[in-house]
């Protein structure tokens, strides 16, 4: 009888076991994110968003979104629409249920991913708490995704030779903004 009962347990396990790794695969993010998550305080929401001048035509691009904080409040406030990218499948949950919370769902779209991999030409704003070699490397595909005119907005990090339109303080944090030159 102990037999049987550990082979029908080993069967169940042996069958589940996909469905277990598959679950276990979309909770791990593809890599390490390459910052810690540090969210971007209100009032550096708030400068981000107006130094960017959104309104309801944009299309808002929040590269390691974190909570959803931006792309949240640029449709919530703003009307626009907003994409956060995430690699971290804790920070996805966080970001959904803000979306959900702020009834914001057919405005705004949390997606898993390493932002180095997404398309971004669809935006016309985008937002950044990265770190400053993260920016760099970040702004060849900028420059070849991003339309002329596409703003770009960092909270407390520069993109080194890449000189800022403006540069602003709150509360003590830097936010830096740029606009996507002709080519």
């Amino acid at each position: 009888m102990t037999l049987r009962i550990f082979a029908v347990l080993m069967t169940m396990l042996v069958a589940n076991a996909p469905v277990a790794w598959a679950q276990a695969a979309q909770e791990a993010p593809a890599r390490r994110p390459d910052v810690i998550y540090v969210p971007t305080p209100e009032e550096v929401v708030e400068a981000m968003l107006q130094v960017a001048n959104v309104t309801k035509n944009d299309i808002v691009y929040d590269l390691g979104c974190g909570d959803g904080r931006i792309p949240v409040t640029a449709a919530k406030k703003y009307g626009a629409r907003g994409i956060g990218i995430d690699i971290d499948p804790q920070r996805i949950k966080e970001a959904n249920e803000n979306v959900a919370k702020n009834n914001v769902g057919d405005r705004v779209k949390i997606i898993q991913g390493d932002l180095f991999e997404q398309n971004l030409s669809e935006a016309t704003v985008v937002t950044l708490y990265l770190l400053p070699s993260l920016n760099v490397k970040l702004m060849p595909k900028l420059m070849k995704e991003l339309k002329p005119g596409t703003r770009v907005v960092s909270h407390a990090f520069d993109m080194g030779d890449w000189k800022p339109e403006k540069e602003m303080d709150v509360n003590g944090r830097k936010v830096y903004f740029w606009t996507i030159p002709k080519q």
